[in-house]
């Protein structure tokens, strides 16, 4: 047994899905067809034979109205022809008291237990001068039997015309069987073929745009194949999304590295020929080396960090939102000492904890207080506000808020502020790469969070950070 199953798990490794579909779709429909038809076959022949015992029963109760006082004799003999009424005769329960006429159809001891009442009538099939007969014994009167026979050519015929029938059906029905199960693999499949060659003309050509062709039909009502091709198309989206990200990503950087690299390269070179510089000419190239190299240095630090997409595990903790506040506007009052920073804690928000990375979470928010502090005229604040408010049914929500009084953000910069590498006009002659938004966005969506933008009432901008 567990040779044959070996050699069934064999040959449904080495047949692909199409082939193993259509075997047992063919499969099934064949043993319904061979059920039915085997079904039918045994109903017709229960019908027919029962149709041959019950003109039996009718003739024996015929003989036994006639004869019930008659004794042991041979009552009709005829029915050796195939149009002739049944033979019948009646038998005596001891064979001492047999007539002198032999009999016509065959006593054995059954028909003398039946005579004698220590049987109960049966059917028999018998042959007679070579012809096949259906006989009845059943009791007559005190100890004795009468025996009732009809010739079952015609039933028989019947029977075997019946089953030919049928085999023809039957083997009409596998073979359409086949043709179904073929049928049904090719099209139950079809959406399963344009997805493999889909698939494979990705993987050859390394051009996420194709998509699977689905059928027509009403939305919501798509079936198992349907919806997994629906499913590969939406995740074929999202690798194009993803690739076109990675391409504009490494595009902007290249645009953006090209120019400090330049200014670097044409900064060494100057100092390579230092003998002929002044020392004035000298410090001011060195300087900007120095200055250069950071920029480039920060640039590509941003560049690693936004090409994470979460935070790792091992170093989440339960940071106090309130306390890193704290810490993020201390540390933005000394490197923006000409702009005041005002933080507004709510009582209730103080001792609010979240899971996440504090040092990630302190970038966050030093990279908007840094956003906010470049674009505030020298003298405006730049206003801190942390605030808790519970929903029904959801939970505590935490907002952090940070505005400005700046020119603020147009409507059509405003979607594109998070955009890595934007730089809004207003902001193209200031400091910086256009990479903060876009990492506090990152780190912010990491940490279950989201960060939004909008315009301040009164000029400047707000950016809201919200933990759910």
């Amino acid at each position: 047994m567990s040779g044959v199953r070996r050699l069934g798990r064999r040959w449904r490794r080495q047949r692909p899905l199409r082939t193993r579909l259509a075997v047992a779709a063919s499969a099934a429909v064949a043993l319904v067809a061979v059920g039915v038809c085997t079904a039918a076959f045994f109903v017709i022949r229960y019908e027919m034979f029962h149709q041959l015992d019950l003109n039996l029963t009718q003739s024996a109760t015929r003989v036994i109205q006639e004869n019930r006082d008659a004794g042991p004799q041979v009552v009709a003999g005829e029915c050796r022809y195939l149009s002739a009424p049944a033979c019948a005769q009646i038998v005596p329960a001891l064979p001492a008291e047999d007539p002198p006429r032999p009999y016509l159809l065959p006593v054995s001891a059954p028909v003398r237990e039946v005579a004698i009442g220590d049987r109960a009538p049966y059917f028999s099939n018998i042959t007679l001068s070579g012809k096949p007969m259906r006989m009845l014994t059943t009791r007559l009167g005190e100890d004795k039997a009468l025996q009732v026979a009809l010739r079952s050519d015609s039933v028989e015929k019947g029977v075997r015309q019946a089953a030919g029938l049928l085999a023809v059906i039957g083997t009409a029905g596998v073979l359409l069987a086949a043709g179904l199960g073929y049928w049904v693999s090719r099209t139950g499949l079809a959406p399963v073929a344009r997805l493999t060659a889909t698939a494979e003309r990705i993987a050859s050509t390394r051009d996420p745009r194709h998509r699977i062709e689905l059928p027509p039909g009403p939305p919501g009502r798509e079936d198992e194949v349907t919806r997994l091709a629906a499913s590969f198309n939406t995740m074929l989206g999202e690798l194009e999304q993803s690739v076109t990200a990675q391409r504009r990503l490494v595009a902007d950087a290249s645009h953006e590295l090209r120019t400090p690299l330049t200014a670097l390269r044409t900064n060494a070179e100057l100092l390579a020929r230092a003998d002929r510089l002044t020392d004035a000419q000298r410090d001011r190239a060195a300087g900007a080396l120095a200055r250069q190299l950071r920029e480039v240095t920060g640039l590509v630090n941003d560049l690693i960090e936004l090409a994470r997409d979460e935070e790792p595990t091992p170093l989440l903790e339960e940071v106090r939102i309130a306390a890193l506040a704290e810490h993020a506007v201390g540390a933005a009052r000394a490197h923006w000492p000409a702009t005041p920073f005002t933080l507004h804690i709510a009582p209730d928000a103080a001792e609010t904890v979240r899971p996440g990375v504090p040092a990630r979470l302190t970038r966050l928010l030093t990279n908007l207080l840094d956003n906010a502090a470049k674009f505030s005229p020298e003298g405006l604040p730049v206003e801190v506000e942390l605030s808790s408010s519970r929903r029904s049914g959801s939970g505590e929500r935490l907002e952090l808020t940070v505005r400005d009084h700046g020119p603020g953000i147009t409507a059509a910069d405003l979607p594109y502020v998070f955009d890595r590498f934007y730089r809004a006009e207003t902001a193209r002659a200031l400091p910086g790469s256009g990479l903060g938004l876009a990492m506090a966005r990152q780190i912010a969506r990491a940490h279950g969070a989201e960060l939004t933008a909008e315009q301040a009432q009164g000029g400047g901008a707000v950016f809201r950070l919200t933990f759910g």
